[in-house]
């Protein structure tokens, strides 16, 4: 960089100088901070939509989705499931309002073991998303990235249903994701880090951060061979790790942090780059069922936090449930 473009920069927020290298995504289901910050796509899941459907601005949403499931013929815990569809489909279509891209949406996590649930699930959500008048193109379908949901993607992705494997935290898995055609996976950067403070006990930064590492390894076997598979890092604890990031395909970003790259002058530097990775040093892995599993056991971190990570979403998809029962009940 030289002076010249070094004194416009100083000038631009990190968030606009990211922007640069990155395209910029809102992790979050609040329409107004997608107003405010204008990313290019927008990412949500079991917990941001249950966080927003309780605040007031929102709740109007949840009534739509109770009102037009009431008389469907379904009950119980039936009428509840299509209840919750309808609302994740809703609160989607509302995002796609504001931002010009993709809005990904998440399948139940207490499929991911289950392959054609899975795809089941994500046809009907595409089929919701198309009656309301929304190109299936604009939709990614979340799936957790267990060896069940990569194989349900392989088979979603064949019919045009493009994917956004999550829940992503080893090679092993990005590298299978690659291998069904996946359109986009999520690293999740943050946890990673999380699980190394608490095993131990040490403080990363910069490029030392576990959670860094995994994604420019990633990115690096992606584009040393080719896959067209896209990265959005996720998950992040701390804008050190967003700048370090710099150059990867997406990155999706809370408000809280989105505010703080907003707030911040310093010079951002791409880090990641095609070229770079060119020439990293890595070899190609093959990757079937047997590999994948073995390489899963034997990653401590990658293992605990994918169960970790399934549990808490099917949590939420529960909690969420619950809230519907007792709309119901007030009707």
């Amino acid at each position: 960089m030289n002076p010249l473009e070094e004194a416009v920069a100083a000038q631009t927020s990190q968030l606009e100088q990211i922007k640069k290298f990155t395209t910029v995504v809102a992790d979050t289901g609040d329409f107004s901070t997608m107003k405010r910050f204008a990313p290019q796509d927008a990412t949500t899941n079991p917990s941001l939509i249950y966080a927003a459907v309780q605040m007031d601005e929102y709740e109007y949403l949840l009534e739509k989705a109770v009102a037009d499931n009431e008389n469907n013929g379904f009950h119980g815990s039936s009428l509840v499931a299509k209840i919750v569809d309808h609302l994740i489909v809703y609160f989607g279509c509302e995002i796609l309002k504001i931002v010009p891209g993709r809005v990904s949406t998440e399948v139940d996590a207490r499929l991911s073991f289950d392959t054609e649930s899975t795809v089941n699930k994500a046809r009907e959500l595409i089929a919701l998303y198309q009656a309301q008048g929304i190109d299936r193109q604009r939709v990614l379908i979340k799936i957790a990235s267990t060896w069940e949901g990569i194989k349900a993607a392989e088979v979603l992705e064949k019919e045009s249903i493009h994917c956004n494997l999550t829940l992503l935290f080893s090679l092993s898995q990005a590298v299978a994701c690659a291998n069904a055609g996946v359109t986009l996976i999520s690293p999740f950067v943050g946890r990673i880090l999380d699980w190394y403070k608490a095993h131990t006990g040490e403080e990363y930064h910069g490029s030392d951060d576990p959670g860094v590492q995994s994604v420019v390894s990633i990115y690096n076997y992606y584009k040393k061979f080719g896959h067209k598979t896209e990265i959005m890092g996720a998950s992040f604890r701390n804008v050190g790790e967003i700048v370090e990031l710099a150059g990867c395909d997406l990155l999706t970003i809370s408000p809280k942090l989105l505010g703080e790259l907003e707030a911040l002058t310093e010079i951002v530097e791409r880090k990641l780059d095609p070229k770079i990775a060119a020439s990293s040093p890595m070899q190609k892995m093959d990757m079937d069922e047997k590999s994948f599993r073995w390489f899963l056991n034997e990653d401590a971190m990658a293992t605990e936090k994918l169960s970790e990570g399934i549990r808490s979403f099917a949590s939420d998809i529960e909690k969420l449930e619950t809230m519907i029962q007792s709309e119901l009940l007030e009707d």
